[in-house]
Formats: structure tokens, C-alpha cells, sequence
């Protein structure tokens, strides 16, 4: 019987010291919660240098650089800008030829650029790339004729629109490939260009970018034609405003120049008819 009890006992404690060791022991092993895997790091964008914040004189140069009348709320020219006779190739007339952008272009590249030989707006003169390290007073000696006659605008802009010009022409101008293929197409982020243009620009637009048509009834032309059609336009227009409108330049009030170029790549998703 003492046997018995004994082996009993022994079989508890046994029991007893296996429960304890199960307890103490670290248990089941715990699977982590699954996490999202970190987002993807956009390798295809190109490494931009943002100028400093343009604000003031060189924003204003940019109005000046694409309808300068308007700025001034005065008549458009209504011969022709004196060089314009010593090309042949784009057929405007009359305003268009006073344009900077007419002769220089939208991407400031001229005959190396959009307007390019193939181009109707093809000058053969050449873009201001290399105008931008030029001091202020060079820039004027241009701009009013001591440099060439026939490249004086000292008739309509005065000393303080030249300056402006020229502060432009400083700080405005910069490559724009970085955001812009030759082939129009654009490296920005459209989610992020969305929420810019439905917080900003859907006022005057409207979220179908068709409340203003820069065109006519035959051939109207939206934000996203312009967008399609000619987006270093649209880069410009976006940057420093639309000449003899409430449009604002955007660099006024601290956008960059991705930030455009997110906005311009959702506006290239905008209805073009």
C-alpha cells in the first residue's frame, strides 16, 4: 500500500512540476502582424535644383515675357516687330511678333527648342538659355536697342518694365526638361497635381478645366488642350499667370516648380474637347 501511495505521489508531482515548467516556458510562438511593405521610391524622376522663391520683379517679368500689353492694359502693336522681316518661315503678324515668347518660346530654348524647324512657329532665333548670367544692365542693353536697333521695346516698356524683364530673364528661366519630354510627356505626380487644382484652380476652371475656353466656338481650346498641346505653355501660364487676368503666379505664393509640374500632369488627364 505505501508502495502504491508513493507512486501515486510521484506521478502528481511530476504532474505539477510539467504545468509549471509549461507555464514559465514562452508559450506558442507569436506570428507579427503583417505590415505594408514601405512605398516604392520613384527612380525615374531626375534630380531638380529649385531656384529660390520668385516673387515680385521676375514674376512679373514672366506676364511681360508672354503679352506684355496686357500687363500694360494697352493696345497690342500693330506692325511688325522689325526683326520679324528677317525671317520667313513663321507667317504671324502684327502682335504676335512683339511676343517674346513668339521668338524665344515657351521652353526659353527658341530655335533649339518646341519651336523648333518643324514648328509653324519656327524663327530661327535663338532661345535665352545663356541670356541668364547676364547682369542687369546687359539684359537692358538688349531690351532697349544699344545692343541691336531692331530689338528695341524702349517705345512701350518703361525703365521699370525692363528691369522686370530682366529680373525674368535672371531667375524665371529655367530648363524645364527635367519635367518636360520632348514628346510632351511629364514627370510629375498627377494624384498630388489633383489636389492642387481641385484646392485652387477649380474656381476659375472648373473641375473639368472647360469654364474658360482660350479658343473659339470653332476650335475651342481647355486647360487640357493646353495641357496636351503645348505644356511648356502650360508650365509658363502656371508658374507666372495669365497677362490681364486675376490668375495668380503660382511661385508667388510658394509653390515649387514640381508642384507645376504635378499640376500640369493631372491637367493633361482634363477633357480637350
Amino acid at each position: 500500500m505505501e508502495n502504491k501511495k508513493d507512486f501515486r505521489l510521484l506521478l502528481v508531482s511530476l504532474g505539477l512540476i510539467a504545468m509549471i515548467l509549461a507555464g514559465c516556458g514562452a508559450g506558442p510562438t507569436q506570428t507579427a502582424a503583417p505590415t505594408d511593405p514601405p512605398a516604392p521610391t520613384p527612380t525615374d524622376l531626375p534630380a531638380v535644383t529649385e531656384p529660390p522663391q520668385i516673387t515680385g520683379n521676375p514674376a512679373r517679368g514672366g506676364q511681360l515675357y508672354d503679352e506684355w500689353w496686357q500687363v500694360l492694359e494697352a493696345e497690342a502693336p500693330t506692325g511688325d516687330q522689325p526683326l520679324w522681316a528677317t525671317q520667313t518661315t513663321n507667317t504671324r503678324s502684327g502682335g504676335d511678333t512683339w511676343r517674346c515668347k513668339e521668338c524665344h518660346g515657351w521652353d526659353y530654348k527658341g530655335t533649339d527648342g518646341a519651336y523648333g524647324s518643324g514648328s509653324s512657329h519656327f524663327t530661327g532665333f535663338p532661345g535665352l538659355m545663356n541670356a541668364t548670367t547676364m547682369t542687369e544692365a546687359e539684359l537692358s542693353e538688349w531690351l532697349t536697342g544699344v545692343k541691336n536697333p531692331d530689338h528695341d521695346f524702349s517705345t512701350y516698356l518703361g525703365e521699370a518694365q525692363i528691369s522686370m524683364l530682366a529680373a525674368f530673364i535672371q531667375e524665371g528661366i529655367v530648363d524645364r526638361s527635367p519635367f518636360i519630354g520632348a514628346d510632351k510627356t511629364v514627370n510629375g505626380d498627377a494624384e498630388h497635381g489633383k489636389s492642387l487644382f481641385l484646392s485652387t484652380c477649380t474656381r476659375c476652371h472648373g473641375e473639368d478645366g472647360k469654364e474658360i475656353n482660350f479658343g473659339d466656338a470653332s476650335e475651342p481650346e481647355f486647360l487640357g488642350t493646353v495641357a496636351s498641346d503645348n505644356p511648356w505653355e502650360f508650365f509658363h501660364k502656371g508658374s507666372f499667370g495669365q497677362p490681364g487676368t486675376h490668375m495668380p503666379a503660382s511661385l508667388n505664393f510658394g509653390w515649387t516648380l514640381q508642384d507645376i509640374a504635378d499640376l500640369l500632369a493631372f491637367a493633361q488627364s482634363l477633357p480637350t474637347e
